[in-house]
């Protein structure tokens, strides 16, 4: 099988040649800017320029020579775009390694700390001294309380203002012609399954304005507001979705939403406010992009959510990312056992939290092979570690998490 039709069996729940492999196929399934150099010298890979393609998390952009060696069967949709100079400029990573940032993202110093500004000059995340990424430092809405002009507020909030390429490339004008030439040029150019990240948050999206903590009260005291919010908030999606899918739906596998439903302990939500404010609009816009396109939906939902998943079945999912299975309810045998048929487990592979930054290599290899076994059987598995890659992690038990899949093909 070609790493598309390997990908994409196992999204249909057809058992593949081997089990597919995802690394930074989109921006929870990355590795750390810092970890990379390490991970190219552990694997005999000659020294490269580290480009920095998400700001916020610190994520590198992986060459196609470690895709390769690693037997990689996915690549993201922002991969065909910044591929000049001109669109990068000179930064430090906290360990003192050189780097490339993109233009449009370039961090400034301020203090003893690292800042990023929004388009009015509002600092919008900071980044300490020993700090290893970005944290959001202003929520649009917080303050006021109220509902405001939501495109505007997204132009003040990290997650939505500090783009990853193509960023401003598809913006403007011309911004959409650009977009489909470069999806076009990248689906010629590749037999992997291709990932477009489009976002679609909805309760991620009031914690971003609202923050967490007020946006979780107004779910229990105001649902007026949290409606009237969701109602503008969605129409705004479908519209950028009929963009996003009229400029990229030929050229795109699978099609990445986010929306963290989960903690370490079980849902951020129950299930009947799940039903109540979110499944309406996961539903509404899940329908809508299989009508624009042949393309699989995943969400990217971190957490505990295994109460949730019914609903999310039923809403239209056909893959969840990253399957934390560190978190209460979801342990991969039994989620197999119960879902394994309806829905595909994009993640789960390796937990992030202990077994890959402090785990030995063998521990990692055993505790990898586990998770396969518990996983592929039928399809409906792609590995991934659990999520992104941090720095401190060592690079022998990389090597290790990729050559134990590997082994089991």
């Amino acid at each position: 099988m070609t790493s598309r039709e390997r990908v994409l069996a196992s999204l249909n729940h057809r058992e593949p040649d081997r089990v597919p492999i995802d690394l930074s196929g989109h921006r929870s399934s990355g590795i750390a800017a810092m970890a990379y150099p390490k991970l190219r010298e552990a694997l005999g890979l000659p020294p490269v320029t580290v480009r920095v393609y998400d700001p916020v998390q610190q994520l590198a952009i992986v060459d196609a020579d470690a895709l390769d060696r690693l037997h990689i069967d996915t690549i993201e949709l922002g991969r065909a775009f910044a591929l000049e100079d001109a669109h990068w400029d000179d930064w430090i990573l906290p360990d003192g390694t050189p780097c490339k940032m993109p233009i449009w993202a370039l961090p400034e110093r301020n203090g003893n700390r690292w800042v990023i500004r929004s388009k009015s000059g509002r600092v919008i995340a900071t980044m300490p001294d020993g700090a290893w990424y970005f944290e959001q430092a202003y929520y649009p809405f917080f303050e006021r309380g109220a509902l405001g002009d939501i495109p505007t507020a997204m132009d003040e909030c990290m997650w939505c203002a500090v783009a990853s390429p193509p960023g401003p490339l598809a913006s403007g004008p011309e911004g959409l012609q650009r977009l489909a030439a470069g999806a076009q040029t990248l689906r010629a150019s590749t037999d992997r399954a291709i990932i477009g990240l489009f976002g679609g948050n909805t309760l991620e999206m009031g914690q971003f304005f609202w923050r967490n903590d007020g946006f979780l009260m107004m779910l229990a005291e105001d649902p007026d507001k949290v409606h009237a919010f969701l109602d503008k908030l969605l129409e705004l999606h479908l519209s950028n979705l009929e963009r996003f899918l009229g400029a990229v739906g030929d050229s795109i596998d699978i099609i990445l939403f986010g929306d963290d439903l989960g903690s370490q302990a079980g849902p951020q939500i129950s299930p009947a406010m799940y039903r109540e404010y979110f499944k309406p609009c996961h539903q509404t816009m899940w329908k809508r992009a299989k009508e624009l396109a042949d393309v699989k939906i995943m969400l990217h939902c971190c957490g505990g959510v295994r109460e949730l998943l019914p609903d999310l079945i039923d809403a239209g999912l056909d893959a969840i990312n990253p399957v934390q299975i560190s978190c209460a309810g979801m342990d991969a045998t039994s989620l197999k056992r119960d879902f394994g048929k309806d829905i595909t487990f994009w993640g789960g592979g390796c937990d992030t939290q202990r077994i890959l930054p402090l785990g030995t290599p063998e521990e990692v290899r055993r505790h990898v092979q586990e998770q396969v076994r518990a996983l592929r059987t039928g399809g409906g598995f792609v590995f991934q570690q659990v999520h992104n890659i941090l720095a401190n992690v060592p690079a022998e038990n990389l090597v290790a998490m990729y050559d134990a899949v590997w082994e089991m093909k």
